[in-house]
This record gives structure tokens, sequence and C-alpha cells, in this order.
């Protein structure tokens, strides 16, 4: 008898201790930080094709490494119902955060809301959302590169001309872009728009619409692009009808765009981003954010502008 009540005295003397480990466990779970564990990011991007969309991703992922977040990254390809679907996926997996570069601003505006009813926190880079709770948008201070491209266009115009803008108008930095150029040209009494068409960001159908824009006006003297794709495909038009005296500004600072201006085309200028910048940026904002840390609604990124003098000088 007094060897089965040891027993039994033994056996509960070890579930009490199961059942204070147990709750420790839990108590120490529930306490846990953030940061303290690697939290997963769900990332969709406009597309890889681009060397900007690139170098945001480059700079994401190293940044991510150093703040313990693990990046689940995909890319919609320009294609909204692809990046819905994305962002439903990333919903199922019950990731902890979610970085949307949208495909169409107000488009995604949907797929946002769902994330939101789902709990999960959105951010968006480069390109902004309209519509949905975003936690921060990270991009560059496009109205700004917008006028400066204007001025600089004004500048090579001597303040007199007729522009065209080769648009994007359903993304939200493009909008930007090109407001921030209309208010530079605005202060140009002697300059016109004269026309505004989109080419959805791509370099083949920026060479149709070009070619489009230069039979409609027989004396235009600049074209605003508002992408290097868009860029250089308005340089092919304009170089295969041997048009030199256009001066073509653009945006972004790809690699080609840069060679195109050293070299002396009618590319003449760039408005330029850092995409490395932002994508460490959102890296930062999203650990930031997930450890318990007020982040801004808004991180602007730095813009600027190169011309033949100042790549020269780089070479150098």
């Amino acid at each position: 008898m007094r060897f089965a009540k040891s027993i039994l005295l033994v056996i509960a003397a070890l579930a009490a201790a199961m059942l204070l480990a147990s709750c420790g466990s839990k108590k120490e779970s529930a306490t846990q930080k953030p940061g303290s564990k690697q939290l997963t990011v769900g990332v969709t991007l406009l597309t890889e094709e681009h060397p900007f969309y690139r170098e945001l991703k480059s700079a994401f992922i190293e940044q991510c490494k150093v703040r313990n977040l693990k990046p689940m990254i995909m890319s919609c390809n320009m294609d909204l119902p692809t990046q819905t679907s994305q962002v439903e996926n990333f919903i199922t997996q019950r990731v902890n955060a979610m970085v949307v570069c949208p495909a169409d601003s107000a488009g995604i505006a949907g797929a946002v809301r769902k994330a939101n009813n789902a709990g999960i926190p959105v951010f968006t880079a480069d390109i902004a959302a309209q519509g949905g709770k975003i936690v921060s948008h990270i991009a560059s201070d496009n109205v700004s590169g917008g006028k400066l491209a204007g001025e600089y266009m004004a500048k090579l115009l001597h303040g007199k001309g007729d522009i065209a803008i080769i648009n994007h108008p359903v993304v939200q930095s493009v909008q930007d872009r090109v407001k921030g150029f209309k208010e530079a040209i605005a202060r140009y009494p002697g300059m016109r728009i004269i026309d505004d068409q989109a080419a959805e960001g791509k370099r083949d159908m920026a060479v149709t619409v070009t070619e489009n824009i230069l039979q409609k006006h027989a004396r235009l003297d600049g074209i605003f692009a508002i992408n290097d794709s868009s860029a250089l495909g308005a340089l092919a038009a304009i170089d295969q009808h041997g048009w030199k005296k256009i001066v073509l500004v653009g945006y972004d600072g790809d690699p080609e765009a840069r060679a195109k201006i050293l070299a002396g085309t009618a590319l003449k200028a760039d408005a330029v981003q850092y995409p490395r910048e932002i994508g460490k940026a959102t890296a930062d904002a999203v650990a930031d954010y997930l450890a318990g840390k007020k982040v801004p609604a808004f991180i602007p990124v730095r813009v600027g502008l190169i011309d033949q003098a100042s790549l020269k000088k780089e070479s150098k």
C-alpha cells in the first residue's frame, strides 16, 4: 500500500512539474518579441525584368538578412489579376507582413483590403495603392523627379517648344512624375504640352506610340518618357525618323539609358531613382513595424538628374 502511495505521489509531482513547465513555455511564447524570431514577408513586385526592380529586390533581400526577416518574393509581370492572386496566396500562407508594388494603383485596392481583413500589415514600395489600409509607402519623391525633368527640358529648349508625354497613368508613381513635370513646364509660357499618350511603360509600345506622335506633330520639340523602357522605345522611333532636334528626357537612370545619354543621342537626360535605397528602407520599415515601432506613413527617397556632363564626371 505504502509503495502504491509513493508511486502515486511521484506521478503527481511529475504531472505538476510538467504543468508548470507548460505554463512557463506558453508565457514565454506570448511575451516573445517579434524581432526575436524570423518573420515572413510576402512581396509582389511589379516586374523583375526592369533593372530598377532587380536592384530594389537585391537590396531588400540583403537588408532582410540583417533584420532577420524571411522574404517570399514573386513578380506579377505588370498583370493585376496575377498580383491579386499572389496577395491572396500570401494571405493563405499567413505571412507576417506584405509588400506590394502595384501593377494598378486603383485596381489593387480590393486585394489590399483582403489582407487588411486578415490582419496582415501591408506596405507599398515604389508605387502607391489607391485604396485599402497601407502601413507605410516607401518611394522616390516622384513629384520632385518630374520637376527636375521638366526644368531640364525647359533649359535645353530655352523655355519654348511643343512637348509630348509618353505616359502610364494607371500607376500612382507615374501620375506623380507627370504632375511634377507639368508643374515645371507651366512656369514657361512659351512651352506647351500638345500630346499625352500611354505606352504602359513598355519599350515596344513606346516605339509605336512615338511613331504616332511624330506623324501627328510635324514640329515637335520634346518628349518626356515616364521610365527608361519608354524612353528607349521613343529613342528608337526618333532615330528611325531621323529627327535629330527632338529633346528626349527619361526617368530611372538604367545602364542602357545612361549609355545612350553619354553617346549624345536625342536622350539628353534622366531623372534618376535610387532603387537600392528604396529596397533597404522598405525592409527596415517592415522590421521596425513588426518589432512594435511606429513608422511614417510615407518614407520618401531622394531623386536626382543625370546628363552627359554629369555622367562624364562619374566615369573619370
